[in-house]
């Protein structure tokens, strides 16, 4: 469509801007563990720290992946958005012009003589101009009746357009403050995982870090095996590439990844886009055995499917871990497996 210009914003367009505002604001309000205040120590005792801050951990990255999730919806949102007001802009300016178009319609009527026809036909000096002016008029007549037509039209679409823009507004409003619960929900599980952490003794915290996980850095060159396909090759050595940078919940790189923006960002240098959130990415290819996985395909945890990681061969996934863990290799079988997924 031609270019088109757009009108004083009105009280509808300065809502939308201050949600999408707000919106841009929270999207940058993602931060890493680390900048959270340690905290004092507590009272758990020590033989069930281990299992209480997994439980945080696992309870926190449910929360981040509800935090994408809702993300990615109030971007989806904030799209339509805009593009309701583009098209809200184009059908006014047509509805503009239609007037300006029945208004010389109108005008050129009125210049005319709006007479009788009867009477118009009395006062007439020639006859025969009076019936070529008649049938202009009628000319002039039909073609203001679609004119109208055109107008009536032209006023119900921009009707609709701006409901269905208001209630896209309300979505987005709804998306915004779900997003602020999440970000609230994984800050007040990963504070409390601090906290605990903090109230270990350097002994007891490294006997922790290393009952944890395995934490492996590197596998031997070649001991991965072939990969599922080209694809899913070139996104495991975009993961690899990834080894070391940390975790930050609610990021997809590639400075810093949660589970799942590791996997989309991964299969994205390998020109293959998947969903952001490990629910999605589940159903984004075929299910398969875990007998069956080769490199490049997504292993998915726990029965919420609220983590993900990527198998690269001998037993071993790649995967960001947690707050505090950068991106490594660890076990398959680390945390009970729901599913594996050939992209």
């Amino acid at each position: 469509m031609g270019s088109h210009r757009r009108h004083a914003p009105s009280g509808f367009d300065r809502g939308v801007g201050a949600a999408c505002a707000a919106f841009t604001v929270l999207s940058a309000a993602a931060t890493a563990l680390g900048a959270l205040p340690a905290g004092s120590a507590v009272a758990a005792p020590h033989g069930g720290t281990r299992a209480e801050v997994d439980r945080l951990y696992q309870e926190a990255e449910k929360a981040t992946e509800a935090y994408d999730k809702a993300g990615e919806r109030a971007d989806r949102l904030h799209r339509r958005v805009r593009d309701a007001q583009d098209r809200i802009a184009r059908e006014q300016q047509r509805v503009n012009t239609l007037r300006e178009a029945l208004g010389s319609v109108a005008g050129a009527q009125y210049r005319s003589g709006g007479l009788d026809p009867s009477l118009a036909l009395l006062f007439s000096d020639d006859p025969g101009d009076y019936l070529d002016k008649a049938a202009t008029l009628d000319r002039i007549g039909a073609h203001q009746a679609g004119e109208l037509h055109a107008l009536q039209q032209a006023l119900r679409r921009l009707a609709q357009e701006r409901a269905e823009a208001t209630r896209t507004l309300a979505e987005l409003d709804r998306s915004r403050k779900a997003v602020i619960a999440h970000k609230r929900t994984v800050e007040r599980k990963l504070a409390r995982a601090r906290q605990l952490l903090n109230s270990l003794s350097p002994g007891e915290r490294r006997a922790y870090d290393r009952a944890s996980r395995s934490g492996r850095s590197d596998l031997p060159p070649g001991l991965a095996g072939p990969a599922a396909s080209g694809r899913a090759a070139a996104a495991l050595a975009a993961a690899r590439s990834a080894l070391g940078r940390p975790y930050v919940w609610g990021a997809n790189g590639p400075s810093g990844f949660d589970c799942s923006g590791l996997m989309q960002w991964a299969y994205a240098q390998a020109g293959v886009h998947l969903p952001r959130t490990s629910q999605e990415q589940r159903l984004a290819g075929r299910h398969i055995p875990l007998s069956q996985a080769r490199p490049g395909d997504l292993v998915v945890y726990r029965s919420d499917a609220s983590h993900i990681g990527m198998y690269v061969g001998h037993g071993q996934v790649i995967h960001a871990p947690h707050p505090g863990a950068p991106v490594r290799y660890d076990p398959v079988n680390m945390m009970p497996i729901s599913s594996v997924t050939r992209v």
